[in-house]
């Protein structure tokens, strides 16, 4: 099968979460960086009407928005499956996503993320504690129920790896090493053994921010 590209920012938790599921099905890709601050631009718009990111193409066939990046990598790369086959197990996994994109990332990883990382470490910007302040009630909910979700399971849909997974770990994965860290992610040993598992395998470890970073320069 041919190769997929992938537009994406280096460091986008969603275009991680689209590189580490091709790593998962051993695909040969070529990652298009997109430079931050580009996405409204006309080129960018040609690939996405409503300028976020990723964008895969393969064969001629463009697609954006992450869950169904990942779903259609799932289905003409079936090996291995990272969709449960059992229907209940397949709903959670839909729902974790969902968790992911309605109340993790918006109001939560989107603010804090930002406040801790990208405005001061890219942008130069002073970080806003009252915004960092103002998320966190939600943000503790939304770990509060990651934790519920996850349970005593190995990953969000049972034993197995899963969409979910790899939708979840590059958001998680920013609040390492923040202040927030520990009031969000400590009151959960499970969330911790499982962030501690995903950081572990291999196509978790080649989409580093410095890996794809490297990978957009050509190293």
């Amino acid at each position: 099968m041919s190769s997929f590209v992938v537009h994406s920012v280096p460091g986008s938790p969603f275009g991680r979460a689209v590189l580490a599921t091709l790593e998962e099905k051993r695909a040969r890709y070529r990652l298009a960086p997109v430079a931050p601050g580009t996405t409204k631009s006309a080129a960018h718009l040609a690939l996405h009407p409503f300028g976020r990111l990723p964008v895969l193409e393969h064969d001629g066939f463009r697609l954006y928005e992450t869950q169904a990046i990942l779903r259609y990598l799932d289905r003409v790369l079936p090996e291995p499956a990272l969709t449960p086959a059992d229907p209940r197990a397949a709903a959670r996994m839909d729902q974790a996503m969902g968790v992911n994109d309605w109340y993790l990332f918006p109001g939560v990883a989107n603010v804090i993320v930002f406040q801790r990382v990208v405005g001061p470490k890219l942008l130069g910007l002073p970080t806003d504690e009252a915004a960092i302040a103002e998320a966190m009630p939600k943000a503790k909910t939304v770990f509060d129920e990651l934790a519920r979700l996850l349970g005593a399971q190995s990953y969000f849909a049972g034993e197995a790896l899963s969409l979910a997974d790899l939708t979840l770990a590059p958001q998680i994965d920013f609040f390492v090493g923040i202040p927030e860290w520990e009031p969000l992610m400590g009151p959960h040993e499970n969330l911790l053994e499982w962030h501690a598992r995903m950081v572990s395998r291999p196509s978790f470890q080649a989409t580093s921010w410095e890996k794809v970073s490297a990978m957009a320069q050509g190293v």
